[in-house]
This record gives structure tokens, C-alpha cells and sequence, in this order.
């Protein structure tokens, strides 16, 4: 993410800096943040600028000069009071918070606070949480903990309650549209990655992006097939849903595009005037609407959140989409 990109995103979430700012000012640092906000919001950059705040030699009335050696050393990501932890893989693993928790109560540090920044925490296993947790309980002296997720409903309750919690509220998805659309995005298209993403240079990556295309016609053909035969529809998993979304968060992706189009589908049966992610797709989902009652339709997305809790787990995919594809068929829950 370039420096340019950064500014602007932070410049997007004045609320969270002057709460920030504020927090500073009248020396009531908190041990534990949790910023939570949809993807593309910019917690990252405002991580960087808060830890830049704290470590500051020069701060002029709570905002970090970002010229002395402790702010350009956050920047270029080698200061070494500050620490960042993302995913080992597609998890966080105890491993990776006992070194944390290690790194923090040993000495060798710089004078100042010792910040560690978590990306996303919701991706932390139970050993890993746990691990945290007993940190976050008996802190040890000036150190601030910054945990990042768009997910905060799958952080543990105890980790939740020991964190201020940061709200990042994204931009309007009208404004979005309208911006990527001047830039060359067909409306369809530019509807679609607001869902994925709240910020609008990686909208219009995805935008250009022949993959995500095709992952996009992949989940539509799904949402066609899981309206026909059960044989059909576990026919389509194997020959065209599993080739292409390989990995976890390629999965994950999936059945986030999925979710969103069964909410086109709740829309379109509730004659609601919101913003639809598919709206090239209005006729198949009017249809599918008329067809379906609301408590299969609530069914159906209360399935594909489950697979979403189990994709993270030891599942087989190719059995956790089938086990899906059924229980769409008989808008039942996933076991």
C-alpha cells in the first residue's frame, strides 16, 4: 500500500483519529484496541499512524510529526518497539503469540512503549486466543496491544471485553459505485467489489481482475445449479467449484459472494430499493425469490455462514461445499 494511499484512508476516518488524537492528548492510553471494520477501511494505515503517536519524539498537539527517527521507523516497519503479527498461513498459531508474548516481557527494547499489532485476529486459533488472553488479563508494563479484523463477532467474547473497541465505518457504497463506474467499471462489476472491499483502489483491482470474474460467474452458476437437482448441483462443486477455489481464502471469498447474492435474493422478495451486488442479476433472482419462502432463504444464508465457521477448521472443502449444496436443497442448516 503506498504512502499516498495511506494518507487518503486516514484522512476517510477523522472520527477514529481525533478519538485517537484525543486518547493522546489527555494521557489515557489503553492496553488493548480492537479496530474493527470492513476490509479496505484503512485499519491497517491508522495502526501505523497510532503507533507512530505513541512512539513520537515531537508530537505537536497529539498528531506524530512523522519526521523524527521513531516516526520514520514505524513507517519503514524497523522500529523495534513495535511488533506485527499476521497469519502463519491461514491461522495465527500459539507458536506465533507465545514469541509475541515472549518478545514483549523480555528486555532489549528501546525506552518508550511497546506496541504489538495483530492483523487479523479473528484468524487466531484457540491455543493462539487463549495464549493472548492471559496476556491481555496481566499486561506488564507500557504496552498497547492493536488487534485488527473485519470480523468481530468471530473474536472470543473475553478477548472482545479486554479491548476498546475502534469502529471503522466504511464509505458510502453509492459513492464507490459512482467513482469506479467513472472509472471504466461496468455498474454491475463495481456493485459486486463495494461488497468485497470499502476501498476503492483495491475494488478496482478486483474489478480488472480475471480471476475474481470468474469467481464471480462461478457463485451465480451455484445459485443456479442449488435450484435444480441435488445431482446437479453436487456435480457442479466437483467439477467447477473446487478447481477453482483452492485455498481457504479463495473459499472464504466464495461463500461471501454467495452470501451476498441470497441477500440480493431477500431484497428482490422484500421489494427492498437497496443497492444490489448483483444487479445484472435481477431477473434470476426475482425468480428465485417467488420460488423460495423467507425461512428457506434465512436457512440457506444461516448455512453458508456456518461453512464459513467450519472452512477454518480440519473440514475436507469438497465434502464442507456438498454438505452446503444439501442443505440449500432442503433449507436446513449445515450439522
Amino acid at each position: 500500500m503506498t504512502e499516498e494511499m495511506n494518507k487518503r484512508l486516514i484522512l476517510e476516518q477523522q472520527t477514529v483519529i481525533e478519538r485517537l488524537c484525543s486518547s493522546h492528548r489527555n494521557g489515557r492510553i489503553g492496553h488493548a484496541y480492537m479496530f474493527d471494520g470492513e476490509r479496505g477501511t484503512g485499519k491497517e494505515a491508522v495502526a501505523i499512524f497510532f503507533a507512530q503517536l505513541l512512539l513520537c519524539s515531537n508530537p505537536e498537539n497529539s498528531v506524530p510529526c512523522e519526521t523524527c527517527p521513531s516516526c520514520r521507523r514505524v513507517s519503514s516497519s524497523n522500529h523495534p518497539n513495535v511488533t506485527l503479527i499476521v497469519p502463519d498461513g491461514q491461522d495465527i498459531k500459539k507458536e506465533q503469540m507465545s514469541k509475541l508474548v515472549y518478545s514483549m516481557t523480555k528486555k532489549g527494547y528501546e525506552s518508550g512503549r511497546k506496541i504489538y499489532i495483530i492483523s487479523r485476529a479473528d484468524r487466531m486459533n484457540v491455543a493462539a486466543a487463549n495464549t493472548l488472553l492471559k496476556f491481555l488479563e496481566e499486561p506488564e508494563g507500557d504496552v498497547t496491544a492493536i488487534l485488527l479484523t473485519d470480523s468481530y463477532q468471530s473474536i472470543l467474547p473475553t478477548i472482545q471485553s479486554r479491548c476498546q473497541r475502534v469502529s471503522f465505518l466504511p464509505p458510502s457504497r453509492e459513492m464507490m459505485i459512482d467513482r469506479l463506474v467513472e472509472k471504466g467499471i461496468t455498474p454491475s462489476m463495481a456493485a459486486t467489489v463495494s461488497m468485497v472491499t470499502a476501498n476503492v483502489d483495491e475494488a478496482f483491482r478486483l474489478a480488472g481482475d480475471d480471476q475474481f470474474a470468474q469467481m464471480r460467474k462461478t457463485v451465480l452458476k451455484l445459485v443456479e445449479a442449488s435450484d435444480r437437482h441435488v445431482h446437479e448441483a453436487l456435480l457442479f462443486i466437483q467439477s467447477e467449484w473446487v478447481p477453482l477455489f483452492k485455498e481457504k481464502e479463495e473459499a472464504e471469498s466464495g461463500l461471501d459472494l454467495l452470501l451476498y447474492a441470497y441477500r440480493d435474493v431477500v431484497a428482490s422478495k422484500a421489494d427492498l430499493q437497496s443497492t444490489a451486488a448483483f444487479p445484472d442479476q435481477h431477473e434470476l433472482f426475482k425468480g428465485l425469490s417467488m420460488k423460495m419462502t423467507y425461512s428457506r432463504l434465512s436457512a440457506n444464508m444461516e448455512a453458508i455462514l456456518q461453512a464459513k465457521k467450519q472452512l477454518h477448521g480440519n473440514m475436507n472443502r469438497t465434502l464442507l461445499m456438498e454438505q452446503l449444496v444439501l442443505s440449500m436443497q432442503e433449507g436446513l442448516l449445515v450439522v
